[in-house]
């Protein structure tokens, strides 16, 4: 019963916002902002602590400042990922920019695949749907939510999208490995795995753990690997894109930890420019810093 009424809660919520004048969606949406922020709960704890150890000069008030303007780009992302099934390929294709896409593009036009990984920021549902547009379907993984109404949902929104979605289970992996052989476009959201598999690295100066996923895919098959950063604009958003060239000593496990941590360190440079757009509302550090542990809806 609990389950219907949160999956029936979100569907009407999502049928509300996308019938909504777009004006009056985005201002409902920063309210919510405002009025989450107030709340200070756990969530809004949880960003401000990550942020301070992205931007360790803040004063308090700037701090303030920078969390605040977090949240509000973060519930951004929910309601372009509820009002996105209403644009047109032209508003899409219109609203993005991008900083050395032939990374990406000129890959896949050689039929080369390619693995991209990227921090939670920015709006990679947007992204996504921005190279589907262009022809370049994608290939992604999502963890199983619950309800499962809800799960379903997002799986048909994203592949409506042109998205190939598979859920995180045992067998995701071996599919992932069959795609890269395909020389698919495959994209991977990778700045936080506090899973016994993840990849030890330093970020920010400090302990944490990220999936192997991207380096491994690269390692195994050699698909070129590159990261995507995405940030937020006026008027949509904009994607810089960073070569990660393979490494050739050592053994496999050494090579994926060192691409993992290469992986990190330009995730560094994307996520100190636009701090704002990094919506890691959950626990990223592995030194048991400040909050303890809390659960966050992220999609």
């Amino acid at each position: 019963m609990k389950d219907r009424f949160i999956a029936s809660a979100y569907f009407a919520g999502w049928a509300l916002v996308r019938a909504l004048p777009e004006t009056l969606a985005y201002r409902l949406f920063s309210s919510i902002a405002d009025f989450v922020y107030a709340k200070n709960g756990k969530s809004i704890q949880r960003l401000r602590n990550n942020l301070a150890r992205v931007k360790p000069n803040l004063s308090t008030s700037e701090l303030d400042e920078l969390t605040l303007k977090g949240i509000k780009s973060y519930l951004r992302y929910w309601c372009d990922t509820f009002r996105i099934q209403n644009w047109s390929r032209e508003k899409i294709l219109s609203s993005v920019t991008t900083t050395n896409d032939h990374l990406l593009v000129d890959r896949m036009k050689k039929n080369e695949g390619v693995v991209v990984a990227l921090p939670h920021s920015g709006n990679w549902d947007h992204a996504g749907a921005y190279f589907c547009s262009l022809g370049i379907p994608l290939v992604t993984v999502a963890e199983r939510l619950k309800p499962e109404a809800l799960f379903q949902k997002f799986l048909a929104h994203r592949s409506r999208m042109g998205f190939e979605v598979l859920s995180i289970d045992s067998r995701s992996f071996v599919t992932l490995l069959k795609r890269a052989a395909e020389k698919r476009l495959i994209a991977l959201v990778a700045d936080r795995d506090l899973s016994k598999s993840g990849i030890d690295v330093q970020f920010f100066g400090f302990p944490a753990r990220m999936p192997a996923g991207p380096a491994l895919l690269a390692v195994k098959t050699g698909i070129p690997l590159i990261v995507a950063h995405v940030s937020y604009t006026a008027g949509g958003i904009h994607i810089d894109f960073h070569d990660v060239p393979l490494e050739t000593q050592g053994s496999d496990d050494e090579k994926v930890a060192k691409l993992v941590q290469r992986c990190a360190e330009l995730f560094e440079i994307g996520i100190s420019e636009h701090p704002e757009d990094w919506h890691m509302l959950q626990r990223i550090w592995t030194d048991g810093d400040f909050v303890e542990s809390e659960k966050v809806v992220q999609v």
